[in-house]
């Protein structure tokens, strides 16, 4: 289970980065080019090639070298599983929220009845 935890956070550490997230949206559109990945972005090839290290070695991206060329295909397999953590989670979230929900009216509801008539809570009603 550790290694499947650790290949999942590096999706997520992955796809916590917008630039990273424009270049596998690009990618679903079909394989690319570093450079046709990189013409977007205002940033150095280093820069560039650390940003596709980060998602190759998260197993977003595939790199593959054509003559001087290298491309770039997306894997969706890590997106896939990434989903399927959260939709197993999500219940439980949504539970947790309802319960907050809940919790939340039950305060509201104790607040307004102890609250003088007239008056907001802690505060005396004004007399004419």
């Amino acid at each position: 289970m550790g290694g499947a935890v650790d290949d999942l956070s590096l999706v997520f550490q992955a796809l916590a980065d917008p630039t990273r997230r424009a270049m596998l949206s690009r990618l679903a559109a079909g394989p690319a080019t570093v450079g046709e990945l990189a013409e977007p972005f205002a940033m150095s090839r280093p820069a560039i090639s650390q940003h596709l290290k980060v998602l190759e070695r998260a197993g977003l991206i595939e790199r593959t070298a054509h003559a001087q060329w290298r491309t770039c295909t997306l894997r969706t397999e890590p997106l896939d599983e990434a989903s399927e953590w959260v939709d197993r989670h999500r219940g439980e979230w949504n539970e947790r929220f309802d319960l907050l929900d809940e919790h939340l009216r039950r305060v509201k509801r104790s607040a307004e009845r102890a609250a003088p008539q007239g008056g907001a809570p802690g505060r005396p009603k004004e007399t004419p």
